[in-house]
């Protein structure tokens, strides 16, 4: 018997370009993508598991496991990049057929969805970007942490504490949960190889430029917990400044994972922003 099979991180294969892409699709309506962030052990349904029921009720909800995370497929010899991900993007809603989506992008996934908004405008209809990378700034000591990460129990109890404001949500079963799932065949090796020290290259790698992100048209909600460690809120006061059609809402007593720790308020904030 496959011991995969009841896998929940599991979705379908869908082949974006030369690349099989593991993605969750439910739901029925106007397509929103969700972009995950780039922790450790991480996979769409891993970030988006509370979001993606919910939003399915209205919506047709497709969520990619990005090349080099969770069970995509990881071509040999393939360089990691924003070039990458934002192709890979592309030729996902190609293969799904696709003209216009809402783009949903968390930290790594804010960087990935302004850069593909920025490279294709017209396939974007609104953006959500939640504790986002794809603005300069000086690399967090949580940050830091999170992708010089190497696999141990301890060092991913470590991690949770950075990620999440409560010590509720950061309980030992999910630390080992998380921790198994960063030492899965394949996980760990590209994980490692994404943003090697030192690790400011790789904030630098996936900023757009100023200019560019000025000159986006689309609306944008942005959302970023006030006591954030890994993403400085100084990102979205940056991104509420710079682009034209924006919004932010700043949630207290919450780290990087707003998704999560205020699921309910999340969820209601980008359904009722996508709504519109």
């Amino acid at each position: 018997m496959n011991m995969m099979s009841n896998n929940p991180e599991l979705g379908r294969s869908i082949q974006a370009g030369n690349i099989a892409t593991n993605c969750h699709d439910l739901g029925t309506g106007d397509p929103v993508v969700l972009i995950h962030g780039s922790g450790p052990g991480v996979t769409a349904w891993a970030n988006w598991r509370l979001l993606m029921p919910e939003l399915a009720r209205e919506r047709r909800v497709i969520a990619p496991d990005m090349v080099g995370f969770g069970y995509t497929e990881r071509p040999d010899g393939i360089t990691y990049g924003k070039d990458v991900w934002v192709r890979q993007l592309l030729d996902l809603l190609d293969t799904l057929d696709l003209p216009q989506v809402d783009l949903v992008g968390n930290s790594f996934g804010g960087s990935i969805a302004l850069a593909f908004a920025i490279a294709y405008p017209h396939r974007v209809r609104r953006l959500v970007l939640m504790g986002s990378v794809g603005v300069p700034f000086d690399i967090t000591p949580g940050l830091d942490a999170v992708w010089g990460y190497t696999p141990s129990l301890d060092n991913m109890r470590g991690l949770l504490d950075v990620f999440a404001h409560s010590r509720e949500l950061v309980t030992d079963e999910l630390a080992e949960l998380r921790y198994q799932a960063s030492i899965r065949p394949g996980f760990q090796e590209s994980f490692s190889a994404m943003f090697p020290a030192p690790r400011q290259a790789g904030v630098d790698a996936l900023t757009s430029p100023e200019a560019d992100i000025r000159a986006l048209q689309h609306e944008t909600l942005i959302i970023h917990g006030r006591d954030d460690q890994v993403i400085p809120l100084q990102n979205s006061l940056t991104l509420l400044d710079w682009l034209t059609h924006a919004q932010l809402h700043v949630f207290g007593e919450c780290g990087h994972w707003a998704q999560i720790e205020h699921a309910e308020r999340f969820r209601r904030l980008v359904s009722d922003f996508l709504a519109e």
